[in-house]
């Protein structure tokens, strides 16, 4: 019911948003636009995956140790890439007000493994600015391979953020700003039981400021974005002798491009690096890590911004009209503290190829074979996973004018 509830209440949010055109006589240049698809998936791991992610390739998901999901061999049915969404379009004085509600039913956080709603974007735009969910401009949605598996390559800046966006330049080329939500993740490494650990919280008192540029030409585009961030934490309960509070400065830059090798084959690709932007990698670790720090007894352990790499190379080809594939690679290394956990996730592999076949227009089926692979931090463990998968994806898409 609350699920529900929450449906209604966002689409009650992107009408209210189209009243003010009708009442301002504009409703003959709306353009309203429903689409999405309805999809299954189904396949078979050769090896272990935690089961909340049966259906995805996530390596920091794989098992951390020997059996740590049970037994290997497992297959899988699922329609949680279902999409839908609606956006509407209407030109004015100010330049065109797009307003941009989607969903679809890939449960995360606590609603990992569920088919269940999940808001992708809840965003509007008019003129130069822009505000709400949306990807954020420190990614490249446009380096996404066309592939069946859904979570996509783990070395990929991936995040729909809450923002406020300013974007000077739109078209051919490109220039966005952005403000958004600041957030991150800690992990306490081998001092994780500590007391002293839990009484310290995170603060976040300015968001996280982002950049993008991307230059068109004729053999594809090149894009660069950045990305600063503020991240503070505070020991709320401080002894006599130790006091935990402190800060780090997160940063990132990332590189990306699409190459037109010919007509039917397009390269894909990518190459990002910083420290503390975990959260905004597809399959990333934890933005702040533990670090030893002997020579100071008043803080005997510091958080530190981890450091990160992120690449992604992918090819799409289309074969015939009916035929297309996409293959490629993809891979995070985190450069963890010294402090951290021998099991912690720091290297996460990803590499996948495809067939699909596009027998009438708006139906995609085809069989993918994907690999991902975990590599911890300093005990020496990996671990692998095999997949095979069969999809079925029917896509809708209707276009209203008033």
């Amino acid at each position: 019911m609350d699920k529900i509830k929450m449906i209604v209440r966002y689409a009650s949010v992107v009408l209210l948003s189209l009243a003010p055109m009708f009442a301002n006589g504009q409703d003959d240049a709306l353009t309203l636009r429903m689409y999405g698809h309805a999809m299954l998936d189904m396949g078979y791991n050769f090896h272990q995956i935690n089961p909340d992610w049966s259906d995805v390739v996530r390596p920091s998901q794989l098992p951390s140790f020997k059996n740590e999901y049970g037994a290997n061999g497992n297959t899988y049915f699922g329609v949680r890439q279902t999409r839908f969404g609606v956006e509407s379009v209407v030109p004015n004085s100010m330049g065109k007000l797009k307003v941009l509600f989607e969903f679809e039913l890939m449960g995360t956080g606590v609603d990992a493994g569920q088919t269940t709603f999940r808001l992708r974007h809840a965003y509007g735009e008019l003129g130069q600015f822009g505000a709400g969910q949306y990807w954020s401009p420190f990614m490249d949605i446009d380096v996404f391979p066309n592939t069946l598996e859904y979570w996509g390559p783990s070395g990929m800046v991936f995040f729909r953020n809450i923002q406020f966006r300013w974007m000077p330049l739109k078209g051919k080329n490109k220039l966005t700003f952005a403000l958004e939500r600041p957030g991150a993740s800690a992990d306490g490494g081998i001092y994780a039981d500590k007391i002293q650990l839990r009484n310290v919280h995170f603060r976040f008192p300015v968001p996280d400021f982002s950049a993008e540029f991307r230059k068109k030409f004729s053999w594809g585009y090149l894009e660069m974005a950045t990305m600063l961030r503020y991240i503070e934490w505070e020991d709320i309960e401080p002894d006599d002798n130790i006091n935990l509070s402190d800060n780090a400065i997160g940063w990132g830059v990332n590189l990306s491009s699409n190459v037109h090798f010919s007509a039917s084959t397009t390269g894909r690709f990518q190459v990002v690096y910083g420290k503390g932007i975990q959260n905004y990698m597809n399959d990333g670790g934890t933005d702040i890590g533990i670090a030893h720090n002997i020579d100071d007894e008043s803080k005997p352990i510091k958080g530190v911004a981890q450091p990160v790499l992120g690449v992604v190379a992918f090819v799409d080809q289309q074969w015939t009209e009916k035929f297309t594939s996409s293959a490629g690679f993809s891979l995070l290394d985190i450069d963890h503290a010294d402090a951290q956990a021998p099991d912690t996730y720091a290297q996460g592999q990803y590499a996948l190829a495809n067939l699909l076949y596009h027998p009438v227009e708006n139906v995609v089926t085809g069989v993918e074979l994907q690999y991902g692979k975990r590599k911890n931090y300093s005990d020496g463990f990996t671990s692998d996973l095999v997949k095979v998968q069969f999809s079925f994806k029917y896509i809708f898409s209707a276009n209203m004018r008033r």
